[in-house]
């Protein structure tokens, strides 16, 4: 396999290779943490779900499962987005990093909008997290979430910036691949959420 070398500074106290197996092991755990948050939180709503049955599915018609799939769409891109940022620091191609990151940071944006609209629209009904169990979690849940999408936006703030600095090389991308495994969990969370809190007993009703 062939080593990576990373600028003066970068994990000088141990070798590239292990400097880059250990960073994408650290962001393995970091994720697993992460699955082991939202498994819980899944937990408390299959529970919740399970014994507040009809309360769960009137309540679910008032999402708007149309915006809920405009994010997963939005989302599922910004997937693809990162994936080809990420192939463009193997390739040294630091101009590609940046210019795919703008997309992804754009789809992040466009995700926060959306869901800046649902939120109003459920505020300005008076649907509040205390207004009962199953908006208690989706505000948790999606909040929590957003929270992720936030933190997502500002690692690749930070990625643009070294691109414009040309760091990325053939051998030198490790930072970009690692965030680009957080950012795939963060849409993959997401994918769960949806028909969780949109499908199940929304369809077809109408929504605020």
């Amino acid at each position: 396999m062939e080593h990576k070398e990373y600028p003066p500074g970068h994990f000088s106290y141990m070798e590239p290779e292990q400097a880059y197996h250990s960073s994408k092991f650290g962001m393995w755990l970091f994720l697993v943490t992460e699955v082991l948050l939202f498994g819980g939180l899944f937990c408390a709503y299959a529970i919740f779900r399970w014994k507040f049955l009809e309360d769960f599915n009137q309540n679910a018609h008032l999402l708007n499962w149309k915006l809920g799939l405009t994010n997963t769409i939005i989302l599922l891109f910004s997937s693809y987005t990162m994936v080809r940022s990420v192939d463009s620091a193997q390739h040294g191609d630091n101009k590609g990093v940046k210019n795919w990151l703008l997309i992804t940071m754009l789809c992040g944006l466009g995700f926060f909008v959306v869901k800046g609209i649902e939120y109003s629209s459920k505020l300005s009904h008076h649907i509040y997290p205390e207004s009962n169990i199953f908006f208690g979690l989706y505000y948790v849940m999606t909040g929590i979430h957003a929270f992720h999408v936030l933190v997502g936006l500002g690692l690749m703030i930070w990625l643009w910036k070294l691109a414009s600095k040309e760091v990325f090389t053939k051998t030198h991308y490790t930072p970009v691949e690692v965030c680009g495994l957080y950012w795939h969990i963060v849409d993959i969370i997401w994918i769960f959420l949806f028909p969780l809190l949109y499908l199940m007993g929304g369809i077809g009703a109408g929504a605020h």
